[in-house]
């Protein structure tokens, strides 16, 4: 049954990119403190490789089968018309929109600058940038006509706040996807419309698994974390539900850091 004494209970959330990892993660832990879930992706089922529990399952069919209330919409979040038909849907369905979550996400990486084409460059901008842009302003529509404030969540990435090697078409957009959340955030907090992003490091998802899976790489990554290891999906849904919740108030256009404390330091004890 809906949790109706959860953290979330009687808000609607919309979660992009949400059939796996982070989104899938996130959407899951929101209907369990009880919100209503609009789960959106390009496909439903999620993707193969990952760390999934019960990867058989829809997210919205495992969040139907622990009790929640879940209603999944195809979307490809670099179409500003499909993020509008997102967005309208949840009113639709659930009645109204109190939070909206841009996770929908791309990478790439492996190459120096000369070497990227801009087939990744775009591919880069137009998820990362242009998805959560979108996704921001058909949200803020809704929240402005709603009157009743609202609340948005990015996930960016400690590529956001920092150069890597090798990466640098990826870190561009989550730099532009960071400047983003602080510039709405100045926007709409009169209008009580709160704006944060989580940034996460590396985590165990299915676009890292081939990285988890390298034992030199795995390594290496977890030598320079101070807590000594991967970054979980739960760490990130629990800090996605914290900022979504009423607890969070008084928390506006942060960039908070969940990376095990990789950007403190990048060498190892």
């Amino acid at each position: 049954m809906l949790n109706q004494s959860g953290r979330l209970a009687g808000k609607v959330a919309i979660i992009t990119g949400a059939s796996s990892g982070f989104g899938r993660g996130i959407a899951l832990a929101y209907a369990a403190q009880g919100a209503m879930v609009v789960v959106s992706d390009v496909h439903e089922q999620p993707n193969k490789g990952g760390f999934e529990d019960k990867p058989h399952l829809t997210t919205v069919a495992a969040i139907k089968e622990a009790g929640g209330q879940a209603h999944y919409v195809s979307c490809d979040v670099t179409k500003q018309d499909q993020v509008g038909y997102l967005v309208a849907e949840a009113v639709k369905v659930f009645g109204g929109l109190n939070v909206m979550v841009n996770n929908a996400g791309i990478y790439r990486a492996g190459k120096l600058a000369h070497e990227f084409g801009v087939e990744d460059l775009d591919a880069c901008w137009d998820v990362n940038v242009k998805g959560s842009w979108f996704g921001c302003q058909e949200a803020i529509k809704v929240f402005l006509q709603q009157g009743r404030g609202g609340n948005i969540v990015n996930i960016v990435s400690t590529a956001g706040l920092q150069g890597h090697p090798k990466q640098s078409v990826y870190n561009i957009s989550k730099g532009a996807a960071a400047n983003m959340t602080r510039c709405l955030a100045i926007e709409y907090g009169q209008d009580n419309i709160r704006v944060n992003g989580i940034c996460p490091t590396y985590a165990k998802t299915s676009l890292t698994r081939a990285l988890f899976d390298d034992k030199d790489f795995d390594k290496t990554f977890t030598d320079m974390i101070p807590l000594k290891r991967w970054g979980e999906v739960d760490d990130i849904a629990n800090l996605a539900i914290f900022l979504a919740s009423d607890e969070s108030s008084y928390i506006h256009g942060d960039l908070i850091r969940i990376d095990g404390g990789e950007t403190l330091c990048r060498f190892s004890v």
